[in-house]
């Protein structure tokens, strides 16, 4: 989905991204399922970015990103809801390109 096809015009240095359904769910190495509810210590989120404002400048539209979920506020738009985040508030990208070294992301 793209930035024109939704009912909003990002500002700034704003991202709208759309968190995986599933992020609550995380399995073990084993593939047990842990639920949502176990307390684990501070654990960051991936989500894909549907929409940027025009003053970012390390996030592009269907970039993978890392950030905390408690650094949050989510919008409703077309009856789904997506997070809103700042650019700053984002910790990784994640890369597709061979030119990062290897590592897969850049910061």
């Amino acid at each position: 989905m793209s930035e024109s096809n939704l009912a909003i015009r990002m500002l700034h240095d704003r991202v709208l991204v759309d968190v995986d359904a599933a992020v609550g769910e995380r399995r073990s190495g084993g593939g047990i399922l842990i639920p949502a509810t176990v307390k684990m210590g501070r654990r960051l989120s991936w989500a894909k970015v549907v929409a940027a404002g025009p003053n970012v400048r390390s996030v592009e539209v269907d970039d993978a990103v890392l950030f905390d979920p408690e650094d949050r506020a989510e919008v409703e738009l077309q009856a789904k809801s997506y997070v809103l985040l700042r650019e700053r508030d984002i910790h990784a990208v994640a890369s597709t390109a061979a030119a990062d070294g290897g590592t897969g992301l850049y910061l």
